[in-house]
């Protein structure tokens, strides 16, 4: 049950809410980016599952199965740090029972049994920000999102951005200060905000 060794990533992002008429920002002003793709449309689908009291996320991790987009399989996130956080991702499997490589990952922080916690699914228009030579500053997400809270019923719905920091974007603690900056004045031009939520989980439970 999923063998493969696991790939390993950090997620240097920032989030918005933005209303549904919400026109894209202007990407001209971000520092690198010379040109912005056209739109690569991705529905994804994610089950989120925790245990009964909620031990993976008091303790900052998410534990995921998503179908959809170059990504799909099992994630599980770490504790956020700043703008980032941690992930790890292994193959996608048949079915919703957790592989012994995922269970095994988050060992340390509960051994108890973990059921659906939330779905989301996402309507997602992808844009790559590329540099002159072609390298992928960051992506920009655009996304449409349904939720349901699996243990409670409630469901909800809503827009938000996301940029995502690239291999070409920049790698040190300034330059990613002065390039979220921009991101933020970009998005604020168009009447975006910060996100109130920090994680579409968050949101889809409420918080």
């Amino acid at each position: 049950m999923t063998g493969a060794e696991p790939s390993r990533s950090v997620e240097v992002e920032l989030k918005f809410d933005v209303d549904e008429i919400t026109a894209l920002p202007d990407w001209s002003a971000l520092p690198g980016v010379v040109s912005v793709g056209v739109g690569e449309v991705r529905e994804l689908d994610a089950l989120y599952l925790d245990t009964a009291d909620h031990a993976l996320a008091r303790a900052g991790y998410a534990l995921r199965r998503r179908t959809g987009g170059p990504d799909a399989g099992w994630h599980i996130k770490g504790p956020r740090d700043g703008h980032g956080r941690a992930e790890t991702q292994w193959p996608l499997t048949g079915d919703d029972t957790v592989p012994d490589a995922v269970r095994a990952a988050y060992a340390g922080v509960t051994e108890a049994d973990v059921s659906p916690l939330a779905r989301i699914r996402n309507t997602r228009v992808a844009y790559a920000l590329r540099d002159a030579d072609g390298g992928l500053v960051a992506e920009f997400a655009d996304d449409r999102v349904q939720t349901r809270d699996e243990r409670s019923g409630a469901e909800r719905g809503w827009r938000e951005w996301e940029v995502e920091l690239g291999p070409a974007g920049p790698h040190d603690d300034a330059g990613r200060e002065t390039f979220f900056r921009a991101v933020a004045a970009a998005v604020s031009a168009v009447g975006g905000r910060p996100a109130a939520s920090a994680s579409k989980l968050a949101r889809a439970l409420g918080f």
